[in-house]
């Protein structure tokens, strides 16, 4: 019998894999080093490019449903912020407490419908003020997932300082890297990746 497994992977433009010109980013990557491991994957990439946490709540349900429903493994993972840490007039586009709150939902939501969830932290971004920003929001998303009981990956902090991951997005667009910088981060998902595939969590 056939392991049906499906993964929606939901999130922004990192999820999407902008600025990567193998068009895989690091859930592409991942689905494919779990093929080649030798278990069968049906993934989905519902990344949109500049997306923020309350964007994502409103489609959530509507686009993993269909692919999800028939699945005797299904899998959601998420990976926002960045976005709503981008300032707009003066302010964050998404204050934190409702970033926050936002998660909380689509954790809540995935877990209704029996939907195993992983979470991945947002990545830092060139310019300092926007990234500290994200610092205080990926320590309050920590709390959120601790509290749902969902895996949690901090990349985040380990990027801040990875000098391959912090030349690509300055040479691009000061967020986005290239295929050397996404294959950092998907270094640093992938032991926990394998992880929560064995452990169904």
């Amino acid at each position: 019998m056939i392991h049906n497994l499906r993964i929606c992977f939901v999130g922004d433009s990192y999820v999407a894999g902008v600025g990567d010109p193998r068009f895989l980013g690091w859930a592409g990557r991942l689905a494919a080093r779990t093929i080649s491991a030798g278990q069968p994957i049906t993934g989905y990439n519902l990344g949109v490019r500049r997306q923020t946490s309350a964007d994502i709540l409103s489609r959530f349900e509507q686009e993993c449903v269909p692919r999800l429903e028939i699945a005797d493994d299904p899998r959601v993972v998420l990976s926002l912020g960045t976005n709503d840490a981008t300032h707009e007039d003066g302010r964050p586009r998404v204050a934190p407490a409702e970033s926050a709150a936002n998660l909380a939902l689509l954790l809540d939501r995935a877990a209704a419908r029996g939907w195993a969830t992983l979470v991945v932290a947002p990545p830092p971004v060139a310019d300092l003020d926007h990234r500290a920003r994200t610092a205080l929001l990926d320590a309050e998303f920590v709390g959120v997932c601790r509290a749902a009981g969902v895996p949690y990956i901090q990349v985040h902090q380990p990027l801040s300082t990875n000098p391959v991951w912090l030349e690509e997005i300055r040479l691009d667009d000061g967020a986005h890297p290239g295929a050397a910088g996404y294959d950092e981060i998907t270094a640093l998902i992938a032991p926990h990746w394998d992880t929560w595939l064995a452990s169904g969590r």
